[in-house]
């Protein structure tokens, strides 16, 4: 069991994820259908065919994840899953309608950039194609007519982060943000604002050219030397800050978003003093088998109300665990 921090500064425990698997394994590449085909076809072949759009850039590990619980609910239900990503958000409505062309059974968009996909989301729905929204612009969501939204608040866990920063003494907070335009990376940038008693200053870098990321963290820590947290708010670029922070002679703590391997690497050297798990292979997974259960028996979660994945603090103490299910893709 991993004892986890949440707002407040509370206690709970998440159950392991070993009791989300199955005895399917997980299926590699960017689709699953459900299995073996000769199993399929004894049991009648897939069910149905799910795409899925994201706003991830190249590299970004933590949609690996997402797409390891997708591809794993995809192999229990017997779905054929579609996986496509693009930053620009232009780019991301013509994959969605690309889907809508392939009359697939339903789709999971991401509201990274809401207004962009807005038109091809109704398009969807008017198609008769069923969406839930994962991880990003949860608050556009219903008005996009999706049936839920599957991911954490970033306001509350940008608030989180900030109110764990005050405990942790930090006065002056450098919020990186890797994505420009992207409404729930700056949520989270407002949320700690919010959350935190000192001052937070927003630096903008290109997360899918590393070098140039980490030479505008170390530039930003030379220039100012009262910084003293540092706070990424996704997990490749944590591993950039610890690099830049070392080449500026920085003594700045260092808090991030999300969780891969190597951020449970630097947990436990600490290099990392926290980080914020959103748990996004249970948005793959849950987004797969809700539009499952929507089609074979009417079923909706929420409410009305997003299905929260997160926030939850993890520090060295978590680690043990976490090495091992961030090892095979589920955290």
């Amino acid at each position: 069991m991993i004892s986890v921090r949440t707002t407040g500064a509370r206690r709970l425990t998440l159950r392991s994820a070993a009791a989300l698997l199955t005895t399917v394994a997980l299926v590699a590449g960017c689709s699953a259908t459900g299995g073996q085909d000769a199993k399929d076809e004894e049991a009648g072949g897939t069910r149905m065919t799910i795409g899925m759009v994201s706003h991830a850039g190249d590299g970004d590990t933590f949609w690996d994840i997402v797409q390891n619980g997708a591809q794993q609910a995809a192999a229990k239900d017997r779905v054929k899953f579609l996986y496509a990503h693009d930053k620009e958000g232009g780019q991301q409505a013509e994959l969605i309608q690309s889907y809508i062309d392939q009359k697939v059974d339903g789709l999971i968009v991401t509201l990274a950039k809401p207004q962009a996909v807005k038109a091809a989301v109704r398009k969807a729905e008017a198609a008769g194609i069923p969406v839930i929204t994962i991880n990003s612009g949860g608050e556009f969501s219903r008005a996009y007519g999706a049936l839920t939204h599957i991911g954490q608040d970033e306001s509350v866990a940008g608030r989180a982060v900030g109110e764990e920063l005050n405990h942790r003494g930090a006065k002056k907070v450098l919020c990186v943000l890797h994505e420009q335009g992207n409404v729930s990376l700056e949520d989270r940038c407002a949320g700690v604002r919010k959350g935190f008693h000192g001052t937070v200053e927003n630096l903008n870098v290109d997360g899918t050219n590393a070098p140039a990321a980490q030479s505008s963290i170390e530039a930003k820590l030379q220039s100012d030397t009262s910084l003293d947290a540092i706070v990424t708010l996704g997990a490749p670029i944590a591993a950039l800050s610890v690099k830049a922070k070392q080449d500026a002679g920085s003594r700045a703590q260092i808090a991030t978003f999300d969780l891969n391997g190597a951020v449970v690497k630097l947990l436990k050297a600490k290099d990392v003093t926290f980080a914020v798990d959103q748990q996004p292979y249970l948005q793959g997974y849950e987004a797969v088998d809700l539009l499952w259960l929507h089609k074979t028996n009417a079923d909706v979660l929420g409410g009305g109300k997003p299905v929260l994945t997160g926030p939850a603090l993890v520090t060295q103490k978590d680690v043990p665990q976490l090495t091992e299910y961030t090892g095979r893709g589920t955290r």
